[in-house]
């Protein structure tokens, strides 16, 4: 940690800010922030920043931190706590933790966004999935940015010491955002080897993290849940009925978000009732059965639903500009909003649309699906993936559970 005084600390930090190039009314707020902090820190007659002595700042001036704990913070007092949290961060990293980038272009420097730009290319050339590219691209652009806050202005100049230190400042993110974070970066490290700009192997300096999908139970809906979330779309509405569309395509299929927004009108087989599409994350055809119910609501969407635009994409936007959904957009907004206009907890577990699809597979777990066959529908290459869904089901848990009593008794 770099123990310099806090006057000095503060300068630092808006430097960073400054070549980080953060608008000039953000300056002035953080500037205002600091200058309070000085003075609470002179009337304690400290000279020294500490993490004690931010929080104590926040909770005298703000009185935030009780509200942080249950989650109540509004959008203004979570800016308060990044003020001291970003001290902490330089004073312990050297570099500003940008939690989420502002920017879409977060290198600025001509070196670093071409070597960024090769390494897409890369990605590209090993037909990697769209989205694992953008992962990729995106996360080690966060660690070339890393980079260049230490003052690395090459290839050359990376060393493993830059590995370890970044990755420590992944401290309390999830242990699922660690592991993605240096898979990302091992396959950048193996692009800079590959391609000479580099001649040591920091992918295999890098350990990898196994987060083991099995160590949690998947999100799941209870029956009288979908009906609340189901009752709550508006069907008389274009949005609502592109909306009930969607979501009936992840409950009754499973299919992941990223195959429903890229859906195309010719997947339909409408006279073989399938739906037949290539899975953009494991690139295998599926050939599923097409419910009535599920069909119906398609063409009540593409007949009275859908805007009048030219585009080979089933569902759209309903906001101009009209198009089809971007890559980033996970739907989340679309359960979001109807779960509370069913009344439902939000907070209660993950309920993205990824979240349907868990539960398909759950209710055919209860049903006794072979395990084969709900992999076949979700579209699994390897079946240990399903295995996943055991957990969900508790009255099969129960049935593998020891008796304790017969258990003393036979010891």
């Amino acid at each position: 940690m770099h123990n310099q005084p806090l006057v000095d600390l503060l300068k630092d930090v808006e430097q960073e800010m400054i070549r980080l190039h953060y608008s000039e009314g953000t300056l002035n707020f953080y500037r205002r922030r600091w200058k309070m902090l000085m003075e609470f820190a002179r009337e304690r007659c400290e000279t020294k920043y500490s993490e004690q002595l931010g929080f104590d700042f926040i909770e005298h001036h703000f009185d935030l931190l009780k509200k942080d704990s249950e989650r109540k913070l509004k959008t203004s007092e979570v800016q308060e706590l990044r003020v001291i949290r970003m001290i902490g961060d330089y004073q312990l990293h050297r570099t500003i933790l940008r939690r989420c980038y502002k920017f879409k272009q977060i290198l600025s420097d001509p070196y670093w966004i071409g070597i960024s730009s090769q390494f897409r290319e890369y990605c590209t050339a090993k037909v990697y999935a769209k989205a694992t590219i953008n992962h990729y691209v995106k996360q080690s652009a966060a660690f070339i940015d890393y980079l260049t806050a230490q003052g690395t202005t090459s290839c050359n100049g990376m060393t493993i010491d830059h590995i370890n230190n970044y990755i420590k400042t992944l401290a309390g993110y999830t242990y699922k955002t660690v592991e993605q974070n240096i898979c990302s970066l091992r396959a950048f490290f193996r692009f800079l080897l590959e391609t000479g700009k580099v001649t040591t192997d920091f992918a295999a300096k890098t350990p990898m993290v196994q987060a083991r999908k099995q160590t949690r139970i998947p999100s799941v809906w209870t029956e009288e849940e979908l009906k609340e979330l189901i009752g709550a779309i508006d069907r008389a509405n274009p949005k609502g009925k592109r909306d009930y569309a969607i979501i009936l395509l992840a409950c009754y299929l499973g299919i992941r978000c990223t195959d429903i927004k890229n859906l195309h009108l010719n997947n339909f087989h409408w006279e073989e009732k399938k739906l037949v599409f290539t899975q953009s994350k494991t690139k295998e055809t599926v050939n599923l059965p097409l419910p009535s119910e599920v069909g119906w609501a398609v063409i009540d969407y593409l007949k009275y639903g859908r805007p009048k635009f030219e585009s080979p994409y089933v569902f759209l936007r309903h906001l101009a500009p009209y198009g089809p959904f971007s890559e980033s957009d996970h739907l989340h907004q679309i359960i979001v909003d109807y779960m509370k206009r069913a009344h439902l907890p939000t907070l209660k577990k993950r309920r993205g649309m990824h979240s349907l699809r868990h539960t398909l597979a759950s209710m055919l777990l209860e049903k006794e699906t072979p395990l084969s066959i709900i992999s076949d529908i979700l579209g699994h290459t390897d079946p240990d993936s399903t295995k996943v869904y055991l957990k969900v089901d508790i009255g099969k848990l129960r049935e593998c559970a020891l008796d304790l009593e017969e258990g003393n008794g036979d010891a």
